[in-house]
């Protein structure tokens, strides 16, 4: 079966005997026995990523379909490592198409490279060497990513969502987060409206996820709370919900998060209110971080919110910062909590219980992305 699909899917193949073999294809990427079947037959691979180009003659169906049958492989962790060593230069080809304003199928290459760079290893670093560090071309790929993302109608033909998982990933590396922190360049502050953005959750987690790592970087703490950046409001926002405070206290909270109206909504992902909270937990890290948060009114947002959130996860994270909100500030040498030194066995058992945390997320992840493979032959990363 999987020769009669690579000769089939060959360019000089019938459009019709195309499209039948690419949509056989997507089928089979819609279970574990099928993506290994895709995986491990020489010639199959480079036979799908070539219809991936629409050659002349293609059916539109038959390459619509190639599109989504790699987006479904790259969510495959045993997939990834064989579709790299079938086409080594794909993620640079994939981001190229995902920045193409006019490629009608950028929203899956977006998708597919989100997918390809959740591990750490050759994709990211592929990437960072075709030009998304900071000694890029002339426009630096982070730059274009971050344009695209923040651009409306930059490609109208697909939205380009999963733009934001790309850059959640890629901003595990130093050099990413140096450079979207880089005060010269802005780029921080072209993410913060997206974290409200209405239409994608996979937007604002991407988002969210991007800031959040970008908060491990502490010497920015001062710049990011600061009038530059005022990056705790776009924080706070989506916490916050319609309640009325007495006069002095609406004196506390920033002036964007004054007088909220009653049909003010919270963010409705559980997961991203908890990351939120996490973010401004790390901006919490350093002495002048937790005065700047204490004294912008967070603890009143974080109290209504205990009050109204019903996700125990998300009430354990708020109470976890609330205790810090109220609580002494930390003895002589503890003040920069990023910085204090952790007994090894605590450190262990503390990476043991995030590791865990991880995979229990991702499989949350694969198990949903597996129903909408079965629903749309579409992955969401």
């Amino acid at each position: 079966m999987a020769q009669e699909l690579t000769t089939f899917l060959s360019h000089s193949g019938r459009p019709d005997v195309q499209a039948e073999a690419a949509r056989q294809v997507l089928g089979l990427t819609g279970s574990e026995a099928g993506r290994a079947l895709l995986t491990t037959h020489p010639g199959l691979l480079p036979a799908l990523l070539g219809l991936l180009e629409a050659p002349p003659g293609a059916a539109a169906g038959a390459v619509a379909d190639a599109w989504r049958a790699l987006v479904n492989l790259c969510a495959e962790p045993g997939a990834r490592a064989p579709l790299l060593a079938a086409l080594p230069g794909l993620p640079g080809h994939l981001l190229a198409r995902a920045l193409a304003p006019s490629w009608p199928w950028a929203g899956e290459a977006a998708a597919a490279l989100a997918n390809l760079s959740r591990d750490p290893g050759p994709a990211r670093e592929q990437l960072e060497k075709s030009g998304l560090g900071p000694a890029g071309a002339e426009e630096p790929g982070l730059a274009r990513l971050v344009t695209a993302l923040s651009t409306p109608g930059y490609n109208a033909h697909a939205p380009l969502h999963h733009l934001a998982s790309l850059l959640h990933h890629l901003s595990h590396l130093p050099a990413t987060r140096a450079f979207l922190l880089d005060p010269a360049r802005g780029q921080i502050q072209r993410l913060l409206p997206l974290i409200q953005a209405p239409d994608s959750a996979v937007l604002r987690m991407g988002v969210v996820g991007t800031l959040r790592n970008c908060c491990f970087e502490h010497r920015s703490h001062e710049w990011l709370l600061g009038p530059r950046v005022e990056l705790l409001t776009f924080l706070l926002m989506p916490l916050a919900g319609p309640e009325e405070f007495s006069d002095e206290e609406m004196d506390q909270l920033p002036i964007d998060l004054q007088y909220l109206p009653q049909d003010k909504e919270r963010e409705p992902d559980a997961d991203i209110r908890k990351m939120l909270i996490e973010t401004i937990m790390l901006l919490t890290a350093t002495a002048p971080g937790r005065k700047l948060v204490k004294n912008q009114g967070t603890y009143l947002v974080l109290r209504e919110l205990h009050s109204w959130e019903r996700d125990p996860n998300v009430r354990v994270a708020c109470e976890k910062l609330i205790q810090v909100l109220i609580g002494d500030e930390p003895e002589a040498g503890m003040e920069n909590l990023l910085e204090v030194s952790v007994p090894p066995d605590v450190e262990q058992r503390l990476q043991q219980l995030d590791q865990q945390e991880q995979q229990q997320l991702q499989q949350e992840q694969e198990e949903a992305m597996q129903t909408l493979s079965r629903l749309d032959g579409l992955s969401p990363s």
